[in-house]
Parts: structure tokens; sequence; C-alpha cells
């Protein structure tokens, strides 16, 4: 790794630390919400990417962990999504 990959790397944590934090403030954002869902989505797809595409990272423990908190928010950010259409209607419903 050189160290332009390496920076550009490390602001791309730092962008989506700071998408997920604005989330967990406002989660209730549905756009904001989608938006940090797809940070997700792109880390898995990054993951899974170097470790069976490319073949630029091996199945340790320093991988398999993005991979599950990946994977775990994905799943639960799918779940709760159905919350918010549902307090979306809901509050559709009382307006009207």
């Amino acid at each position: 790794v050189n160290g332009l990959q390496a920076r550009t790397f490390g602001i791309w944590t730092l962008l989506s630390s700071v998408i997920r934090c604005l989330c967990a403030i406002d989660i209730r954002n549905r756009t904001l919400y989608h938006i940090t869902l797809f940070t997700f989505v792109l880390a898995l797809i990054h993951f899974l990417s170097e470790v069976f595409v490319y073949r630029t990272a091996a199945l340790t423990i320093g991988v398999m962990a993005p991979l599950m908190v990946a994977s775990f928010s994905i799943l639960g950010m799918l779940i709760g999504l159905q919350y918010l259409e549902v307090e979306a209607l809901s509050q559709n419903k009382k307006k009207n």
C-alpha cells in the first residue's frame, strides 16, 4: 500500500463514520438512513471483493470483523427501515 492509497482509505473511513454518526443523531431522516445503509453495503462489497475477486486479503479475523459488522449492520438497518416506513405511514394518516 502506498501513501495515497492509505490516505484515501482513511478519508473514506472518516467520511463513513461521520455519515453513520449523523444517522444515529437523526435516525428518522430517511435520506440519511438510506445513505448510511449504502455505506455498509459498499463496505461489504469492498471486503468481499478483496477476499474473493482480487485475492489481496486472506479470510482472517482482521477481514472477517468488518465483514461481520457490515453484514449485521445491513440486516439491522433493513429491519429498522421497516419501522421507519410504518412510522411514516402512521404520521401521514394522522395528518389526514
